[in-house]
């Protein structure tokens, strides 16, 4: 994974022409990398929560499946890989629904929706997952006020979870 590349980009997500190697242990101070994440809705209105592998930063604990974008790849891009990675769920960029975008510290969160037919069949990537659960929003959103999810989800959904609720009641 410290191969990984990721495009630098400005406030507003704009690519400025350069790189940053993941692992890397300074950020260009002032520059940002796009991290998108996708809530799965299944048709009875059940959303996807991932348990963090246990060797990961955040380990055990619950989160939206998310990642960084690569070099070259748009947010919407790196959502739907990172889904299909992690879980084995596939989606199209066209399914995605932006909930928001939240600016973190070295990271602009983009955070969408994708509603998916049927119980999909899930395969757990186990370098990324140990367990996952369909449970309702109103359960991700205690477990994230619970602090039973990342640290990072906590913010993300104290900003995000009005705009999440619409979307994933519509």
């Amino acid at each position: 994974m410290d191969d990984e590349l990721w495009d630098l980009t400005d406030a507003a997500g704009a690519r400025i022409g350069r790189t940053h190697r993941r692992g890397d242990p300074t950020f260009p101070e002032g520059l940002f990398h796009i991290v998108a994440s996708v809530c799965v809705v299944r048709g009875d209105g059940l959303v996807l929560l991932t348990r963090r592998a246990e060797a990961k930063d955040w380990g055990l604990t619950w989160e939206f499946p998310a990642g960084s974008a690569l070099t070259g790849e748009t947010s919407g891009q790196a959502a739907v890989r990172e889904l299909q990675e992690e879980t084995g769920v596939r989606v199209l960029t066209s399914d995605l629904r932006l909930v928001g975008r939240l600016p973190e510290r070295t990271a602009l969160f983009d955070f969408y929706v994708a509603r998916v037919a049927g119980d999909p069949i899930l395969a757990l990537d186990p370098d990324e997952v140990c367990e996952s659960a369909w449970v309702p929003l109103a359960e991700a959103m205690r477990r994230g006020a619970a602090g039973e999810m990342a640290g990072p989800w906590t913010p993300r959904l104290e900003q995000l979870g009005v705009r999440l609720g619409a979307l994933v009641r519509a």
